[in-house]
This record gives structure tokens, C-alpha cells and sequence, in this order.
């Protein structure tokens, strides 16, 4: 599939059907993790894919329900796949205190911005293209809740020191899949996004 097919191909899911998804399949998905940028090829990216149904439903059990009291259709509960994405900080500050990241005064660079989240977002839409051009739909999630968090970190068993920067769901969209969207809105016009410099 070309580039800008799985660009029109990419759709972000009202509802799942229940269908699994190959684990080639999958295994495809999560090879964008070698092509993800990653600050100084510090290699922060982590990833977990869960197909458990016990832990699928307990991911859903702590982040489901302000989406269902907003009127959409249970979307996380019915995803046949998890995928939470996650971020190694400290990858980051140990590659840039090695020799050839060092500053001139031989301090580790000062980070303006946390590239290991910028980083993680990035991972984010390559896995989500992947997904689009395997013909799956997907959704994310972003905890901002204490709780939530907690939950979900304990569900998905990252290690301490790994950041959740959220979870993607993916599988096969459920047609007319019932709930609120967000594409009612109208595109801003390209000039209030984009700037050119000449």
C-alpha cells in the first residue's frame, strides 16, 4: 500500500468488532519500534501487547467508563488488542552522558524538551499507520488520573522506571459503531497551521 492510501486508510475506532488479530500480524505492527525515532538513538521506546482477555478487561475497568458516560460505545472493552506504549527517561540520560554526547564542559545536555515523550508520540502514528495499512483501526488513551495510572500500570506490568505514555487499541472497526466523534468539527484552514518561511 502507498503512503498516502494508509494515510486516507487510517481511522481512529468508534467501536471494534471482537475478531482477534494475527500474531504476524501484530509482530509486523510492533516492528515500528526499530524505525521510531529516538533522541541520539538512545532507544527509550517501550512496548507491552496484550490480547490476555483478563487484563484487557481490567485495563478497561480503569479507563472506560468517563468514555461510556460520554455516550461512546465501549471501545476499550471490546479492542481484541492492547498495546500500551511506554518511555525509558533514563535511556535518554544515559546515552547523552556518554563521550560523544557530551557538552564541551562535559555535562549532559540540558533538555528543553523531553524528547523521550516527543519521541513517544512519534512511535505512537508509526504504529497507528502500521495498523492502517494491516486494514486495522485504532484508538489511544492517555491516563491523566492518579488512579487511572496506577491501575493501568499495575495491569500492564511495566517496570518502575518506564513512563506509560498511554495505550493504543487496534482490531477490526465494528460498522456503525454508535457514539460522538470528533470529525463532526471542520478542518482549520491550512494557513492558521502552517507558516512559511521564505
Amino acid at each position: 500500500m502507498e503512503f498516502t492510501e494508509v494515510l486516507r486508510g487510517r481511522r481512529m475506532v468508534r467501536g471494534y468488532r471482537t475478531d482477534p488479530v494475527d500474531e504476524d500480524v501484530l509482530r509486523r505492527i510492533v516492528r515500528m519500534v526499530h524505525r521510531a525515532p529516538s533522541g541520539g538513538f538512545s532507544q527509550g521506546h517501550r512496548l507491552v501487547v496484550i490480547t490476555a482477555p483478563d487484563v484487557r478487561r481490567r485495563i478497561a475497568e480503569a479507563s472506560e467508563q468517563p468514555y461510556l458516560d460520554a455516550g461512546f460505545a465501549p471501545w476499550i472493552s471490546q479492542a481484541p488488542v492492547h498495546i500500551a506504549v511506554g518511555v525509558r527517561e533514563e535511556s535518554y540520560h544515559e546515552r547523552y552522558r556518554q563521550p560523544d554526547k557530551l557538552e564541551a564542559d562535559g555535562t549532559e545536555t540540558i533538555w528543553p524538551v523531553p524528547y523521550w515523550w516527543f519521541d513517544s508520540g512519534a512511535l505512537l502514528t508509526l504504529l497507528q499507520l502500521a495498523a492502517a495499512d494491516e486494514g486495522l483501526s485504532t484508538g489511544f488513551f492517555g491516563p491523566d488520573d492518579p488512579e487511572e495510572i496506577a491501575a493501568l500500570r499495575a495491569a500492564i506490568g511495566f517496570p518502575d522506571d518506564v513512563g506509560l505514555s498511554g495505550v493504543l487499541t487496534l482490531g477490526y472497526e465494528a460498522t456503525g459503531a454508535p457514539g460522538p466523534s470528533s470529525l463532526s468539527r471542520q478542518r482549520l484552514p491550512l494557513d492558521e497551521l502552517v507558516q512559511w518561511a521564505r
